[in-house]
């Protein structure tokens, strides 16, 4: 008799899967940890692999969740990008990378900010702000997704 799989809440990350983020019919597999200590995924439907961190800000970053959440408290404190560099020891274009990635995913981004954070709506909103100021030349999806989580603000 062969072992029951475990639950995964883990859908599909590829966009060309017709199971892509759905969660009913999917069929994914744990297949290991990749180098980075990420637990990697398999789709049987489209035969692709894929990581947990996959479409989120976290993709392709060498930084731990606390070291982001570090980061993320020190943009709250209104530090700009060189002292926030010389506090935590990474170089400024990591966290400018960092702030681009957030603007990409700002809604998932708001969501963590608020639940695992902890920070408060006005906080949250002041870093929103402090991303729109200090980077002007996110792209205009960029832009949109922050509009769309700042409140008080009209999609551009």
């Amino acid at each position: 008799m062969a072992r029951p799989r475990s639950v995964i809440s883990i859908t599909c990350q590829n966009p060309r899967c017709k199971y892509y983020l759905i969660e009913d019919g999917k069929d994914i597999l744990k297949r290991g940890k990749n180098r980075a200590g990420h637990q990697q995924y398999y789709c049987n439907h489209c035969h692709t692999w894929f990581v947990e961190t996959a479409n989120t800000p976290l993709y392709h970053k060498h930084l731990s969740k606390s070291e982001i959440i570090h980061i993320c408290k020190h943009l709250v404190e209104k530090n700009g990008i060189r002292s926030i560099e010389r506090i935590t020891g990474h170089h400024r274009d990591t966290i400018g990378r960092l702030l681009e990635d957030m603007a990409y995913h700002a809604e998932m981004m708001n969501e963590f900010l608020l639940k695992d954070v902890k920070l408060g709506q006005f906080e949250v909103d002041e870093l929103w702000s402090f991303i729109k100021k200090n980077k002007r030349r996110l792209s205009k999806k960029a832009k949109r997704q922050i509009a769309k989580v700042m409140h008080g603000s009209t999609p551009a």
